[in-house]
């Protein structure tokens, strides 16, 4: 790109933002700047020359997406704004979002920023909507496992199908590799995000039933570090069939997770041929790097 595109490329950029800024100006304007590092005021040759603080402002009006895609690559005096660490802390502030443990906030504050944002389920086909795609059959006893349509509503929830158990013991699990899904290994050893467990269960009403879960926070070489299993639930027959959710948040738990193994089922206490076990769907496994508001 010619010094001339790259100059009038960047102009742009500053006319387009100035719009945006403008409706709240009165907001954001006075952001701190003292942070950073006194620069020139000149940008790879523009004149007139604008300020940082003005720059500044316009790209924290700006999708984090498009300042790190494009904006960063502007000019020397944009890139070290955009890297600097108090450009994400005001980002992150300006959107309330905030480590769980403020003691182990990361200096680079752009991962902390889109992981935080990028919060979401680390479970596959967690409400039977493929079959079994991503579970791994651990245990498949009586009828085994088996998918059926969802009739009793859960609280907040629009949820079609279940997974149902059968009359001996029946288990799947997921193993969740968390450098695959952009959690690395500094992130998670340095920060320690709290990891949020969450399991929905029913029983049928005309049988009784037991269910029993277990998630494992584990190392490198799939060894436990933490452990959350409780004890079983049982149900009895002619019970209410509503649905319950089971929770658990793991916090303070070391370095080195690297996987996490979620393990559920039952089965029923009749032993009754066909599949009138315990039903579980729409459960959840999150990493979750802020404070929840």
């Amino acid at each position: 790109m010619s010094r001339r595109t790259r100059v009038t490329y960047k102009a742009n950029i500053i006319d387009l933002s100035k719009t945006k800024m403008g409706q709240s100006e009165s907001r954001h304007f006075n952001a701190s700047l003292s942070d950073f590092i006194p620069r020139s005021n000149s940008c790879s040759g523009l004149r007139p020359a604008v300020p940082l603080a003005v720059v500044e402002e316009i790209l924290l009006n700006l999708p984090a997406h498009q300042v790190v895609r494009v904006c960063r690559l502007v000019c020397h005096e944009w890139k070290e704004l955009v890297d600097s660490t108090a450009h994400w802390r005001e980002r992150c502030r300006r959107e309330g979002l905030q480590p769980q443990d403020p003691s182990r906030a990361l200096d680079g504050g752009s991962q902390f920023y889109f992981i935080t944002k990028k919060r979401h389920n680390l479970l596959k086909n967690p409400r039977a909507e493929e079959e079994f795609s991503g579970w791994e059959i651990v245990e498949n006893g009586g009828d085994r496992w088996a998918v059926e349509d969802n009739s009793v509503k859960i609280p907040n929830f629009t949820v079609a199908k279940y997974f149902v158990t059968s009359y001996k013991l029946c288990l799947k699990q997921q193993l969740i590799d968390l450098k695959k899904e952009g959690y690395n290994a500094a992130f998670m050893d340095h920060l320690q995000p709290h990891i949020k467990i969450s399991d929905w269960y029913a029983p049928r009403r005309d049988c009784g039933s037991m269910y029993q879960i277990c998630v494992e926070l584990l190392d490198q070489r799939k060894k436990p570090i933490d452990t959350f299993e409780p004890e079983q639930v049982f149900f009895p027959q002619w019970n209410d069939q509503q649905w319950r959710e089971m929770t658990h948040v793991f916090k303070d738990y070391g370095p080195g997770v690297r996987f996490i193994r979620f393990t559920h089922g039952g089965q029923d206490t009749k032993f009754w041929a066909g599949w009138y076990g315990i039903r579980v769907t729409n459960s959840s496994v999150e990493i979750c790097p802020s404070e929840e508001r």
